[in-house]
């Protein structure tokens, strides 16, 4: 079912839905007007996301329909589009935090329904609802940290790329090709949005697509977890650096009696992104991913005694980065 020229389809609908979005965010003055706490000068059209979410339903759909996609995994990322319906209408139409954040523990216990729960030794009684619990707060808090980090031209777009296409590499390495199919189906739409969000950016991801593939990139480690074809810790490791400054930023700015639910600029992303520019850093957070993240991740997935090694190296030259970007601090 998956071959190139369907991926082929995929990338060709991202672009030119990406277009039309643009055009219709221009029209309806959908625009991100920078102000004292963005990271970019120049008015911009948003929600350019909402064409990776069509083009990767589709390519599901599709899969599904074509006998390629397990019953479980289908449903369980299906009801995900929760999080972009919610984020499309965020984006035009500001939404109370209580209620997004309802929607967004509603959608992570469906995926845990469907995908299963953090794996760990040891089943049922206190564990049980223990990991339950986990999960939840995992799959919440990676769909908000992507939210966040998604502040500078492309870099959730390359991000969300090279994590993909990392795993996607050791699955196929091991001829594990059970959930390559909406794993390649979505770094075709991704490709096909990367040409308008490339910097300088022509548009932006928006929470309809920030959110969505934070949550999404959430579900694709439960799967592979639950079925063996890669531990959850190789998921850390492919995300440490999202993961690292949003969680290092929020407990800085908490200890330091920030609020933290509002707007800031201490990312240690955006400090280094008005150093050198946002090009620079979205090509370094590609390089970290692709020459640093994933030989560590290769190396732990093959030899699995190192496994909490490959962890540490993946996050303290992150942890010291942010430190000496003085994330979470204010300009």
């Amino acid at each position: 079912m998956i071959t190139i020229v369907f991926l082929l389809l995929i990338f060709a609908l991202s672009f030119g839905l990406t277009y039309f979005v643009r055009q219709f965010a221009i029209k309806k003055n959908i625009i991100d007007t920078p102000n004292e706490r963005s990271s970019h000068s120049v008015p911009t059209p948003r929600g350019g996301g909402l064409a990776i979410v069509i083009s990767f339903y589709v390519a599901l759909i599709l899969t599904y329909w074509f006998g390629q996609l397990e019953t479980s995994v289908f449903y369980g990322l299906l009801g995900l589009v929760s999080i972009s319906v919610i984020g499309f209408i965020d984006d035009h139409d500001h939404i109370p935090a209580r209620y997004r954040l309802l929607v967004h523990f509603g959608a992570a216990a469906w995926a845990c329904y469907w995908l299963g729960i953090i794996p760990w030794s040891g089943e049922g009684g206190w564990l049980y609802y223990l990991l339950w619990g986990v999960t939840l707060f995992y799959l919440v808090w990676l769909l908000n940290l992507y939210n966040f980090m998604d502040g500078i031209d492309g870099i959730a777009t390359v991000e969300a790329i090279t994590v993909i296409a990392s795993a996607a590499l050791l699955l196929f390495l091991d001829r594990a090709a059970a959930h390559l199919y909406p794993m390649l189906a979505l770094l075709a739409a991704l490709l096909g949005f990367l040409f308008w969000n490339w910097p300088p950016a022509k548009i932006f991801m928006g929470d309809v697509g920030s959110a969505f593939l934070g949550i999404l990139i959430g579900g694709f480690s439960l799967i592979t977890a639950n079925d063996g074809s890669l531990d959850f810790a190789i998921w850390l490791i492919l995300l440490a650096v999202f993961i690292t400054d949003a969680t290092y930023t929020l407990f800085v700015r908490l200890f330091r009696g920030e609020k933290v639910y509002e707007a800031h600029r201490s990312h240690a992303y955006q400090y280094l992104s008005r150093q050198y520019g946002h090009k620079f850093v979205t090509i370094g957070v590609l390089t970290v991913n692709v020459f640093w993240l994933l030989p560590l991740a290769w190396l732990g997935h093959h030899y699995s005694q190192f496994l909490i090694t490959c962890v540490v190296l993946a996050y303290v030259p992150l942890i010291l980065l942010a430190m000496k970007s003085r994330a979470g601090f204010a300009e």
